[in-house]
């Protein structure tokens, strides 16, 4: 509680007013997102391949407005884009919920991936603009935690409320979800309708350093970007693919216990993130990450071994064991990536360089589950896993290249790193 209260207090108010809403912010998403592909196939009775592909129009979408999201950043600064954001999340979610003909749930995902195309970069640039030192770091971290509190809880109550006989539960869900994003609209409408991200008109004169060619021409940028992407093809691009579909036809457990093991990812990271954040506090990020990866490795090495006994008990608790080791790791790779990228970023460039973190996130959730279900339908299970425990050590091995091309503020190095919190 002293490092929280010592975190707290650190914070500046416009800080305070971003983390205090996180929660309910990400509870209406964490009703929709285990959901949607459910509503979309089973209440609105679309095909399930024509249901994936609108899902992946999401991703898709926010992909190609990733790029000139974070220009419009930086020329324009972050509340403005991200309220344009927020009003395409509110038209998206309300069209979805009553859509009946999939050119309707199309334009909807479409309007939602706008969305999600802006808000990283947006709501990074915000943080650091409002965030500086070490603070950032664990504000990075603990907002992380407090987006999976958030998705989880809604995630928990939307399984219990949600019928697929009555698809006014769905309607509300969705509805529920659009309702939430008028909290980050209030919240830039009011207290931080004063905050600036983009410079002044005579800094941002001369861009041309500032573009995307030039910020990729960055041996930092360059080798973080790809880090970025691996972790997340290995990561997060196979938590709802690779995960589930190995757990499912391989180890042989149920429906439940994969609920569960994603149930423990989300208490891991809450309950472990502020520790993390304590331990790692002034350390070379570099090294953090290499400890994460050697983490994801023993992670995947654990999944694979529940193949050797499937359906059973050992397997069960092999899969959820993957999941808790999984989400450890995760709490070292938050709060390291987005920090560096804004320390290697100006005020005048903060959008791009969060929209460029933002597009190698995506790149990798995307590629992630065709990869994986290319190997599972092709029954390549034990190559698979080998390929996972490979890219976990090419992150490791990408982190120690990365480290010699980085400055060593944006590696975290200060001369007198404060703790989190007394360590006595």
């Amino acid at each position: 509680m002293t490092g929280i209260r010592t975190f707290w207090r650190a914070l500046p108010r416009e800080g305070r007013w971003l983390l205090s809403t996180v929660v309910v912010q990400t509870f209406g998403r964490g009703m929709t997102l285990p959901f949607t592909i459910i509503y979309l196939h089973e209440v609105r009775g679309f095909d399930l391949g024509l249901s994936g592909a609108l899902m992946s129009l999401i991703a898709i979408t926010g992909l190609l407005v990733t790029g000139p999201g974070g220009t419009l950043i930086d020329r324009y600064g972050a509340r403005r884009v991200l309220l344009v954001g927020l009003v395409s999340m509110i038209a998206g979610c309300a069209l979805l919920a009553f859509a009946t003909h999939p050119a309707v749930a199309a334009v909807a995902v479409m309007l939602i991936g706008v969305n999600f195309g802006v808000s990283w970069p947006g709501f990074n640039a915000l943080i650091a603009s409002v965030v500086e030192g070490e603070v950032r770091q664990q504000y990075f971290g603990v907002n992380f935690a407090l987006v999976n509190l958030g998705i989880g809880v809604g995630g928990i109550i939307g399984g219990f409320f949600v019928d697929v006989h009555d698809p006014g539960t769905f309607t509300a869900i969705f509805l529920i979800d659009a309702a939430t994003s008028l909290i980050p609209m209030a919240l830039l409408l009011g207290p931080l309708r004063h905050v600036r991200t983009q410079a002044d008109a005579d800094a941002t004169a001369d861009d041309g350093g500032g573009s995307y060619l030039a910020i990729l021409r960055q041996p930092a940028v360059r080798w973080l970007t790809l880090l970025t992407f691996l972790s997340v093809f290995i990561g997060y691009g196979q938590l709802e693919a690779g995960f589930p579909a190995f757990a499912r036809q391989v180890s042989g457990v149920s429906t439940q216990v994969v609920g569960i093991a994603f149930a423990v990812n989300t208490a891991v990271i809450v309950l472990l993130q502020f520790t993390v954040l304590r331990l790692i506090a002034g350390r070379r990020r570099t090294r953090v990450m290499q400890v994460m990866a050697l983490i994801w490795a023993v992670s995947w090495v654990i999944l694979g071994l529940t193949g050797l006994l499937p359906a059973s008990l050992a397997a069960a608790i092999g899969v959820i064991a993957y999941m808790g080791v999984f989400a450890f790791g995760e709490t070292m790779l938050q709060p390291t990536v987005p920090a560096i990228y804004n320390d290697l970023a100006s005020d005048r460039t903060r959008g791009r360089y969060n929209a460029v973190n933002s597009a190698a996130f995506q790149g990798g959730a995307i590629t992630g589950p065709l990869v994986a279900g290319v190997m599972l339908g092709e029954g390549l299970t034990i190559w698979f896993v080998a390929a996972m425990v490979a890219g976990s050590v090419a992150v490791g091995v990408i982190a120690i290249v990365l480290e010699r091309v980085l400055s060593p503020a944006a590696n975290g190095v200060v001369d007198a790193p404060a703790p989190l919190a007394d360590p006595r």
